[in-house]
């Protein structure tokens, strides 16, 4: 096992950078970057794209075009030049890139270019939205998807199975949003019921300073109820009918009838046999769709419930053209991917020791 770990941990390195590569060059090809922005907010237009009409200066071509930039031309070149030197834009695109690299190897992800904070600081304050959309929304689907998975297999065919399939398909179909929407409309205060509150994490400050502990606690689960149901709602669909075909795979195996040809009881036969085999697949990927939900938030879950976290960082940083926010994260959230990957192998393992990577080809 350990030469196999060594040869995955040395294919992080090669793999990281080669994505590193591809989503740096592709920037170099968008419209407007952070000088476009800071021009297009002293002049008064608010933001770059309201003065693109289609064909912008590109950041590769590096953010410039015939050494001036568009729309700049009333800003003195001394005052230009500054901000390029500032954001690092004299120098060649190769040379910022590879820059960029070695400071990410010293773990130093840089400022961002809009908030004046550091790019792990600004993620670390927006982790505990994401952390709870990601962990609690995993652990209700699997909660939830596991026993509804293995009731199914049990009773394939049966009026319960073709009832449920249908109503975990019609939840399947609903997009996040629109469910996120109709959960404020009929019970936070919308049309109906002002049962949840329909924003933030916890209450306000003041009110949060004068809660005990339990209260607190009862405070943050009254809070996330709504998003996370919301967040969480299309993930039972896969979940359980990857449960159901798992169990419905095994239970037809030989060893199956063997156990029962052995007066064993179905009980045991179920959940002694047929349940580590069929649960292989479903729980050695819990961290990889663990890691997903959580560094995938949902921007619009996060927008409609006023919540502030990664889903939103993203997205406002690619509209700002804020540079150390998205290559910083980028390079931090794919290394820990890339981990996780292996991680999911390993708890095959250790689900199943029967499985032998020494002898798998990386």
């Amino acid at each position: 096992m350990l030469p196999y770990i060594l040869r995955r941990l040395a294919l992080i390195i090669p793999t990281l950078f080669g994505i590193m590569v591809i989503n740096f060059a592709l920037v170099q090809f968008v419209p407007g970057g952070p000088i476009e922005q800071i021009i297009a907010q002293m002049e008064g237009e608010g933001d770059v794209f309201e003065r693109f009409s289609g064909a912008g200066a590109d950041v590769g071509r590096s953010e410039r075009s015939d050494d001036s930039y568009r729309g700049a031309r009333g800003l003195p070149p001394e005052f230009i030049a500054q901000l390029e030197r500032e954001f690092g834009f004299d120098k060649p695109p190769v040379e910022r890139f590879f820059g960029m690299m070695w400071n990410y190897m010293r773990l130093d992800f840089g400022t961002s270019y809009f908030r004046s904070i550091g790019v792990m600081e600004l993620v670390l304050e927006k982790m505990p939205v994401s952390i709870t959309l990601g962990l609690w929304s995993t652990l209700i689907a699997y909660l939830v998807s596991i026993p509804l998975g293995i009731a199914k297999a049990v009773r394939d065919g049966s009026r319960f199975d073709t009832w449920t399939s249908g109503a975990i398909i019609v939840g399947y179909a609903i997009p996040g949003f629109l469910f996120a929407i109709l959960l404020l409309v009929l019970f936070a205060g919308g049309s109906y019921w002002q049962i949840f509150p329909s924003r933030g994490l916890t209450s306000s400050q003041e009110v949060w300073d004068q809660l005990s502990p339990l209260g607190k606690v009862l405070d943050y689960l009254w809070h996330i109820t709504l998003p996370v149901l919301a967040s969480t709602i299309s993930a039972f669909a896969t979940l359980t009918l990857l449960t159901k075909n798992s169990f419905l795979d095994e239970i037809r195996k030989h060893y199956v009838m063997t156990a029962r040809a052995k007066g064993l009881t179905e009980k045991r036969v179920l959940y002694g046999h047929v349940f580590r085999n069929a649960m292989l697949i479903v729980i050695a990927g819990f961290p990889a769709v663990f890691v997903g939900v959580f560094f995938g938030g949902s921007l619009i879950i996060e927008t409609i419930f006023s919540l502030d976290g990664l889903g939103r960082l993203g997205f406002e940083a690619a509209v700002a053209r804020d540079y150390p926010v998205m290559f910083g994260t980028l390079f931090v959230f794919g290394l820990i991917g890339l981990v996780v990957g292996l991680i999911s192998d390993l708890m095959y393992v250790w689900i199943d020791p029967r499985i032998d990577f020494e002898t798998r080809e990386t």
